[in-house]
């Protein structure tokens, strides 16, 4: 690890493996005890939040201010299983350290499955806000629900969807990632943030690269109240994508570092350390500083598997503008191709790959549901749009739809199609390669491992920033899952990137999935979440979404609706 000594390392790996900050209690083992004293005021400004659940434990999360700068801020955190707390049967005193930047974590085991509590933090004088979590079922499951969320960015709007989601019943909101976004004030999405009251702190105005820069962006996000009343109401089951650190990184390096920001791996570690403080998540036990990949079981309904696909194994991502002469315009296919389709190119690495194998091969669960980031169906289209894409505008969606027609009419065997056409079809090139279409040996791998279980996958995924729900096919035409894949909290869509009004950007939805094979549905323009609920019979999928992330008052909208059986 580059500029880093073998001291500055074991430290961080203390950290991440919650040396330095984690509590552990057993459920009703603690007697009764004082309240939390400290010599100075303290405020919790920044809510509460539930994590990581398992049969058994939750782990519980606060962040305190104090008014003095102290070592660490004494608090009691009580337990019950009432939201009144007539009867606490947990009581605990526990530490938010200064070095944890005054984050507070317990890892509350011995609880009862599937079951619900409450809980709340405290010292003589201040109160939390009670936070409500619920620990995985066990046994015979009849229905499991899941909220799935990504890409939230602050001077983006308002988190509307945030308060949307606190109010379903759900067993466990996932977050896909991008839960924070590294960019300078006038950067990245910030064109309205003045005007909406939400600007990035006058301290944190930056890019994002010191500990403290982290550590401040994650107080400005959590300072926001729809995110606080979504983490007091669920169990989070979280994973970082690029944003967390800085956007499309990879296992060494990311298109936004550059030299005069320093050492990659340095700004990595600031980056994941804080992540560690802020996010309701347990740490890690298998010494791997820099992995997420983890299991959750519900029962034997559902066995969810949280993949990362961005820092663990993650090789740097192709790009086309490598493989095209900048004097001729002509395309290296053969050394894209070769370079593309190389079996030791990886997303995962060979440890996560090996672990979602073995994960795999074990689970008994009805369902094989993937939690990653990045979307894992073929989204092919003619390559004559590549040069098109760098013109957008009306004429993109006019040029997508007369292609989608010519694909109907192939797909329906019209004969009349020329030579010409045909070929336009047939030249097809992967739109994202930061996506799993720029892997796709592994992408194979996945779906052997799936095929030789009999086990259908449900690829959930976010990044995108738009709602997509595809069906999945291996190199052979074998169907091997779906995918679906929620649009983002506030993070501008297609829409944006392609300078579409509604109805445009409306209509490229209506012909973008007759014209890439997995695709079935899209929406790409509007803020949403993603509602699966998994039952003996059928998965259903719901996509809703919200009106207006500019405006205080929003209208939520009741999106597409699809059952599968698997």
């Amino acid at each position: 690890m580059a500029n880093l000594n073998r001291r500055d390392f074991l430290k961080n790996s203390a950290f991440f493996t919650g040396a330095a900050w984690l509590s552990t209690s057993v459920f009703g083992c603690s007697s009764t005890v004082e309240k939390a004293k400290n010599n100075s005021p303290i405020q919790f400004l920044h809510g509460v939040a539930c994590g990581d659940p398992l049969t058994d434990s939750l782990i519980l999360w606060t962040k305190v201010t104090p008014a003095q700068q102290p070592d660490s801020v004494q608090l009691l955190l009580e337990v019950s299983e009432t939201a009144d707390f007539s009867k606490v049967q947990h009581q605990q005193l526990c530490l938010a350290r200064q070095q944890a930047d005054y984050c507070c974590k317990v890892d509350l085991t011995g609880l009862q499955p599937g079951r619900s509590y409450y809980y709340r933090f405290s010292d003589s004088n201040t109160v939390s806000a009670i936070g409500h979590g619920k620990t995985l079922p066990a046994g015979s499951v009849s229905q499991v629900r899941f909220a799935v969320l990504s890409c939230s960015n602050y001077p983006a709007g308002y988190f509307h969807v945030y308060q949307q989601v606190a109010q379903q019943q759900l067993d466990a909101v996932l977050h896909l990632g991008d839960y924070i976004y590294e960019y300078e004030q006038g950067g990245y999405a910030t064109e309205r943030s003045v005007e909406l009251g939400r600007a990035l702190a006058a301290d944190n105005q930056a890019e994002m690269v010191s500990l403290q820069d982290y550590r401040k962006r994650y107080a400005l996000y959590r300072s926001d109240k729809d995110l606080q009343q979504a983490h007091a109401s669920h169990s989070f089951i979280c994973v970082w994508d690029d944003h967390e650190i800085t956007n499309d990184a990879w296992t060494d390096g990311a298109e936004n570092h550059q030299p005069n920001e320093g050492d990659y791996q340095v700004r990595k570690l600031n980056a994941l350390q804080a992540y560690y403080e802020w996010m309701p998540i347990r740490p890690l036990v298998s010494g791997q500083q820099q992995s997420l990949c983890r299991s959750f079981a519900f029962g034997d309904l559902v066995d969810l598997h949280m993949l990362d696909t961005r820092i663990e194994g993650r090789n740097l991502q192709l790009e086309y503008k490598h493989y095209t002469d900048e004097k001729t315009g002509a395309f290296d296919t053969e050394r894209f191709t070769g370079d593309l389709t190389n079996p030791n190119r990886t997303l995962l690495g060979q440890k996560q790959q090996q672990w979602l194998q073995t994960q795999l091969m074990r689970s008994k669960a009805q369902y094989q549901v993937l939690g990653q980031q990045v979307l894992m169906a073929k989204m092919m289209f003619p390559s004559e749009l590549l040069s098109a894409f760098s013109k957008p505008g009306p004429e993109l969606v006019a040029h997508i739809a007369e292609l989608s027609a010519l694909k109907q009419r192939a797909d329906q065997g019209d004969s009349s199609l020329s030579t010409k056409d045909k070929q336009r079809l047939e030249s097809v090139i992967a739109y994202n390669l930061d996506a799993w279409d720029g892997y796709p040996y592994e992408r194979e791998l996945v779906y052997k491992t799936a095929q030789q279980q009999n086990k259908q996958l449900v690829v959930l995924a976010g990044d995108t920033h738009n709602a997509w729900a595809s069906t999945l096919h291996d190199q052979q035409g074998n169907k091997v899952g779906i995918e679906l894949a929620t649009p983002s909290v506030s993070s501008p869509g297609i829409e944006t990137y392609l300078k579409l009004n509604t109805a445009q950007v409306e209509h490229l939805a209506d012909v973008l999935p007759q014209l890439i094979n997995e695709l079935e549905y899209c929406n790409l323009h509007q803020r949403g979440y993603l509602l699966v609920a998994f039952s003996k019979e059928q998965m259903d999928a719901q996509w809703f979404f919200v009106d207006d992330i500019t405006k205080a008052q929003y209208q939520t909208i009741v999106g597409h609706q699809q059952s599968y059986k698997l």
